[in-house]
């Protein structure tokens, strides 16, 4: 049998989800903000460990009294970290509940003021209503809608403007500048939900934001001899926009799900994984970063990868050892394969964590790794005395 052609995958702007009513549409992802305890401090270890570049600052240097950011890029990628300045600041209650975690997942659009009236009509509470930026570099809409938990969606409207991020920010120039991990894009963003909420925000996607759900998984799929979960997939037409859904399901013991839930103190953002097209070299150089994995599948778990490419007809372009060196997991569905490894949460709470993923054809999720990941969590959890 011939092997087919194997590419990496990107996504474009044309229309690939048929169910998706796309009437906002999405160009792509324009930031992520997360709110922490020290923004400063936070920065460096983006930089160091993932690799990422000063991009932007805003704080008292620039007029900004109530808070402080630091954005970092990496290719498309850019993080915003933001630590509010005094006590009254309502961030505070933010950090305070849930610890260092995502607060705004920005979407890059077209026009903010239509998107946010097509999903608020449609049934969205407002987190912020059209407001117009400017400064000499021209001018920014944005407007925010509210999504699970505290999560905001924010809409960035940015086609009159030449500035560095925002107006507010200043260009951050900084002498420490480490090289890039390779990391290009997000690739998709995994929310965590309660018990039986799934279905309600995965409704809530198809018709506030005209999202397809795409795929899914029960506990029968997704689960150990001690835990389950149930997770949907949605994603916007071109698929650039993906969002998971996670809730837990009953088991022996108490799911990742749940530990996430019960320290985060409610629905967020889970993991964000970010896409490579080397995910060997970007792996090596984060693990000698200091970045943590999850414990390597078991040398079984390596043993059956030929058979489930040749499942396929996929042939590995890769070398197995060294992906098995690297615990490094490797998924097949018809259109390809994909290679994914996770890191041990980067907060001090059991919460976020990241995923890094090269997709060769495969345009799946890894569905064929989720028992290996789970028992690895697991492990982890036992070792923290909350499974």
């Amino acid at each position: 049998m011939s092997k087919k052609e194997i590419k990496s995958v990107h996504y474009g702007l044309e229309k690939i989800f048929e169910g998706a009513q796309d009437f906002l549409p999405l160009l792509g992802t324009d930031y992520i903000e997360f709110y922490v305890g020290n923004a400063k401090q936070a920065a460096h270890f983006y930089k160091t460990a993932f690799g990422f570049q000063s991009y932007a600052y805003k704080g008292l240097e620039t007029g900004s009294k109530d808070a402080v950011s630091y954005v970092l890029t990496q290719d498309k990628i850019k993080l915003v970290l933001t630590t509010p300045l005094n006590s009254l600041s309502p961030i505070n209650n933010h950090i305070v509940k849930h610890g260092d975690g995502v607060k705004v997942v920005a979407l890059w659009v077209e026009d903010a003021k239509k998107a946010y009236e097509e999903t608020t009509s449609r049934g969205a509470k407002s987190y912020m209503k059209p407001t117009t930026e400017t400064d000499e570099h021209g001018e920014v809409v944005r407007a925010g809608i509210y999504t699970y938990g505290e999560t905001v969606h924010m809409f960035v409207e940015r086609k009159n403007y030449t500035g560095p991020f925002l107006p507010g920010f200043q260009k951050w120039e900084s002498a420490y500048n480490p090289p890039a991990a390779g990391l290009k894009y997000i690739d998709h963003m995994v929310g965590n939900v309660g018990w039986n909420q799934m279905d309600v925000w995965v409704q809530w996607y198809e018709e506030v934001m005209g999202f397809e759900n795409f795929l899914s998984f029960d506990d029968k799929q997704i689960h150990t001899e001690y835990s389950a979960l149930m997770s949907k997939v949605m994603s916007n037409g071109n698929g650039r926009i993906k969002f998971p859904i996670n809730e837990p399901a009953e088991g022996k013991k108490r799911s990742q799900i749940e530990e996430y839930l019960d320290f985060y103190e409610g629905a967020g953002v889970q993991h964000i994984a970010v896409a490579t097209d080397d995910i060997i070299k970007t792996v090596g150089q984060l693990k000698l970063n200091g970045v943590e994995f999850l414990s390597t599948p078991p040398e079984a778990y390596y043993k059956a990868v030929p058979g489930r490419l040749e499942e396929f007809s996929h042939e590995l372009r890769e070398d197995i050892e060294k992906l098995k060196g690297l615990g490094i997991m490797i998924d097949a569905d018809e259109e390809g394969y994909l290679l994914q490894i996770f890191t041990k949460p980067v907060e001090d709470r059991p919460t976020l964590f990241f995923e890094v993923i090269q997709r060769m054809g495969a345009k799946g999720f890894g569905a064929g790794n989720f028992k290996a990941l789970f028992e690895s969590i697991e492990r982890e959890q036992a070792k923290r005395g909350t499974l």
